[in-house]
């Protein structure tokens, strides 16, 4: 097989990506939709910054928490079976979310649907690695980031509108709706993923753990994913209470202001995707850095601004950030061998997270406001450290890359 046809999809494989990429939609939404509806969150359940942050970080520390408990049993089961079970415990969580009434119960909620999302998404990338060859991943990738796509254009604005009339209850049922029919799809579409179980060879799931762990190349790996994403995590939930309280843009615009990225995204992750199987993939992610870095810069600065302006700003912050994680997805795919991806995939994930609750923690902290009318304080300190650790991430995923071509020389 030449290598232009070794690189197109198959039919299967456009199917099953066309459904992954509607797994990382609702996987990225629940997450996501704490965003936009903080404010009435605050509002409704009577809760400070502060206490926000720990909602969003508790599910952050517990899908860590459970990706590494998860990552010696990754590799010991048929990945589709695996990943059943553990999506259907996130829909369970989103439930509990739904039905909550009080602070702890929402805290409580999504500690659950955080250990079962981490592993979800671990499992997730660990069959778009098994499914699609190397020279196909930049694309495979792409399109299942599209995912953080179609949230921003239907997703969030739906379940902002859902949670603006009906109550923020009923937008977490909405995604679990959604989910169930996933869940179905994914059932009878996948088929069985076992050709990692021949080369298995760690029988105890903790001996398997602790082999991936201490693997040198997979430490450089897990040290640049651990910062790839805790600048965003900063400052992702208290975006819409700063545009509210401090940029002056209402509630009803902020649907307009998720819909305009996030049209946005869905043309410039699988531009991306095919950048990053054409062109050298730690370049494109530095030039997305440091256009990131510009972007954060100016966002974190802004006081009442036109709409109009907002929205290009957000557009062009977003842009950047995404334009980081799609060859960085693609180059961390590369580090692990077959038989330790699904173990290496879990602790990158739980890295990750780990790395996002302590942002979202120490942006509560950070984060002061008088009441629940008044301006957000120091977010722009939030903007100065994001900026840092985007610098630091391009020396991190240099090491990767050296790796890498380290390894192919040899």
């Amino acid at each position: 097989m030449n290598q232009a046809a070794s690189q197109e999809f198959s039919t299967y494989q456009k199917r099953i990506l066309l459904l992954m990429a509607f797994i990382q939609f609702s996987i990225i939404l629940d997450f996501m939709i704490i965003s936009p509806i903080g404010d009435i969150l605050m509002k409704t359940l009577s809760i400070n910054t502060t206490q926000f942050g720990l909602v969003v970080s508790a599910y952050a520390f517990s899908a860590a928490i459970a990706g590494i408990i998860a990552a010696g049993f990754m590799d010991k089961f048929d990945r589709k079976k695996l990943f059943l079970w553990v999506f259907s415990g996130f829909i369970i969580g989103t439930l509990a979310c739904a039905l909550s009434h009080t602070y702890w119960q929402l805290v409580f909620a999504r500690i659950i649907t955080g250990v079962f999302a981490g592993v979800s998404s671990a499992a997730l990338f660990t069959l778009v690695i098994d499914i699609f060859a190397p020279q196909q991943r930049g694309r495979a990738m792409g399109v299942v980031q599209m995912g953080f796509g179609v949230s921003q254009v239907v997703g969030i604005p739906l379940g902002l509108f859902i949670a603006t009339h009906l109550g923020w209850e009923f937008s977490f049922i909405a995604i679990v709706i959604l989910a169930l029919g996933i869940l179905l799809a994914t059932g009878l579409m996948l088929q069985p993923v076992t050709a990692h179980l021949a080369q298995q060879h760690d029988k105890n799931p903790f001996a398997h753990f602790l082999k991936v762990l201490s693997h040198t190349d997979y430490r450089t790996g897990f040290a640049a994913v651990m910062f790839l994403t805790i600048g965003g995590f900063m400052l992702m939930p208290f975006t819409a209470p700063f545009l509210i309280n401090n940029v002056q843009v209402t509630a009803e615009q902020l649907p307009l202001i998720y819909l305009s990225t996030g049209l946005l995204s869905l043309v410039v992750m699988p531009l991306m995707g095919k950048f990053s199987d054409r062109y050298d993939r730690f370049t494109l992610f530095t030039i997305g850095s440091l256009g990131a870095v510009l972007m954060v810069f100016i966002y974190t600065h802004l006081s009442v601004t036109p709409l109009w302006l907002v929205i290009v700003i957000n557009i062009l912050l977003f842009t950047c950030i995404l334009c980081r994680m799609t060859p960085a997805m693609a180059l961390n795919s590369m580090v692990a061998k077959p038989e330790d991806r699904g173990a290496y995939m879990a602790i990158s994930s739980s890295l990750q997270q780990i790395a996002g609750g302590l942002g979202a923690f120490i942006a509560g902290m950070v984060i002061v406001q008088q009441d629940a009318h008044s301006p957000l304080q120091h977010f722009d300190w939030l903007g100065y450290i994001a900026m840092g650790i985007f610098i630091l991430c391009v020396f991190l995923v240099s090491r990767v890359n050296k790796m890498l071509n380290e390894r192919r020389i040899a």
